[in-house]
């Protein structure tokens, strides 16, 4: 079976910044395991694949380790290759995850934006071990299904960080953990790091800001919004919050094209 691969940076203008995302577009689905091998050969945060079904996509995520519930910077990454690569001529996508439901995502002038559903987190005790998990202080942490929500008192302590990835994965194997806090010169700031499923720090996460865009919308009496996760290759996210949906909008670039032989 021979297979096309395409790699695309997300929420980024240029090649070598922004999360890259290894896109699979299927005709039919093949088996779980060899999706699973493919993203472990790939050894990228993510790879996603999808098959045309009636009027919509069906989709999927993996990481090295697992199939994940959502992936937003990899969503992005699908939708750029229809856009740029074939003869797909509207300018809406939407996908459906057995995971996740409808997620939306359409070109305008500010690239792409995605149509996630949002997702709140709640207030929690400080959990023992993150402030020596991630080499800071902590203001406070909140909770959502997938994430741990950890605030911090400035950008500075973000970008600051020294993760023990270690611990994190020995403490909060299920759940990513994100690093956030209010922007310098951006509205909001975050890292975010999940060791459990293969991904010691991801460097731009479209999921964690379904829960960043609600968070800082109350904290900051704001519903437009623009974001920066700072981690090495970083990215710039345009947030919108819609209350029971949120707008992520950014770029993609195609870093490569290929085959798969399996």
């Amino acid at each position: 079976m021979t297979l096309s691969i395409y790699q695309i940076d997300a929420f980024c203008e240029k090649i070598f910044k922004g999360n890259p995302a290894a896109v699979v577009p299927l005709e039919n689905w093949i088996d779980e395991k060899l999706m699973q091998n493919i993203a472990m050969e790939n050894n990228l945060a993510e790879t996603v694949f999808f098959v045309f079904h009636k009027d919509h996509y069906q989709i999927r995520w993996f990481t090295p380790e697992s199939e994940i519930r959502l992936c937003g910077h990899a969503t992005l990454a699908a939708a750029h290759y229809l856009f740029e690569h074939t003869e797909y001529n509207d300018n809406k996508v939407v996908f459906k995850s057995h995971l996740s439901g409808e997620l939306i995502v359409e070109k305008n002038e500010n690239g792409l934006t995605l149509n996630f559903p949002s997702q709140k987190a709640s207030a929690i005790t400080k959990p023992l071990f993150i402030e020596k998990a991630l080499g800071q202080a902590v203001q406070q942490c909140y909770e959502q299904g997938m994430f741990i929500v950890a605030e911090l008192d400035s950008e500075k302590e973000v970008r600051s960080l020294t993760p023990d990835f270690n611990l994190i994965n020995k403490e909060s194997p299920d759940l990513g953990i994100i690093a956030t806090a209010k922007g310098d010169n951006v509205d909001f700031v975050s890292r975010f790091f999940h060791p459990g499923i293969g991904i010691n720090e991801d460097p731009v996460t479209g999921s964690a800001h379904t829960v960043l865009i609600p968070f800082w919308s109350e904290k900051l009496n704001k519903k437009h919004m623009v974001a920066h996760q700072i981690s090495k290759r970083g990215g710039v996210l345009h947030c919108v919050d819609k209350g029971e949906r949120v707008l992520i909008s950014g770029k993609a670039v195609t870093y490569l094209k290929g085959e798969i032989f399996v």
